[in-house]
């Protein structure tokens, strides 16, 4: 008979970062319930309820489950690999690259909230992380009038934001080409301020809002195909 729920952990892991918090991040990349989750795991419903939303310490048996219920590693899930830079994973045995279209990119852009904006106006390029949202027609994020990313105001440049599994050596990443511009309208300043999901994560004093226009959208994605599987036909 299937054990639902695992009992007093024989092996602890000590834990390296949010066990609940990034198990629960995960479950919704992938769009599972918990009772999916917890199905694929052999535990209850209610306990991984309790270990998403508590300080938990469960056994190896347990993390080693919950990590193939969630297609991850161990290492993920208890953050041993947050100071490792995306893409330490060896790469796929068969690759696949796919050519996304302009509707997938917004779609990809719309689920995340850091991206990278890139930046030539006098002197040498920069490459800043910003906090942005999606707005009807623009893509903005927020700075102060003196840091390097409001530098792109009146001039056209890029912002690349990506997603990557290390765990499965595939991702996809999304590049935005256009014209960006300093947000004076207070109602519109408003609107986006209404519509972030967050703060900049640099903290407060950051009011000035950037708006991208884009030109281009393109993006890609890599794909890790099963053993012997052959690749689709790419655009």
């Amino acid at each position: 008979m299937t054990d639902m729920q695992p009992g007093p952990p024989s092996e602890p892991v000590r834990m390296q970062g949010d066990l609940g918090r990034r198990a629960a991040l995960r479950r919704q990349q992938l769009g599972l319930s918990r009772a999916e989750v917890a199905a694929r795991a052999g535990a209850s419903p209610e306990y991984l309820q309790y270990l998403e939303e508590n300080t938990a310490e469960p056994g190896i048996g347990f993390l080693l489950r919950l990590a193939g219920a969630l297609d991850t590693t161990v290492a993920e899930l208890v953050g041993g690999t947050v100071e490792l830079p995306s893409g330490y994973g060896k790469a796929a045995a068969h690759p696949e690259v796919l050519v996304l279209g302009a509707d997938e990119c917004r779609e990809l852009l719309s689920t995340h909230g850091v991206g990278r904006v890139a930046v030539t106006v006098e002197g040498p390029p920069g490459i800043f992380p910003v906090n942005y949202t999606v707005a009807e027609e623009c893509i903005a994020y927020r700075t102060t009038p003196d840091a390097g990313p409001a530098a792109a105001a009146g001039h056209e440049v890029a912002l690349e934001v990506d997603h990557l599994d290390d765990a499965f050596s595939q991702g996809w990443s999304v590049l935005v080409v256009g014209y960006a511009r300093a947000v004076t309208d207070p109602s519109e300043a408003r609107r986006l301020d209404e519509r972030a999901p967050s703060g900049p994560w640099v903290g407060d004093g950051r009011d000035q809002w950037i708006a991208i226009h884009p030109a281009r959208i393109t993006g890609r994605r890599i794909r890790a195909l099963a053993t012997g599987a052959p690749p689709t036909a790419t655009s």
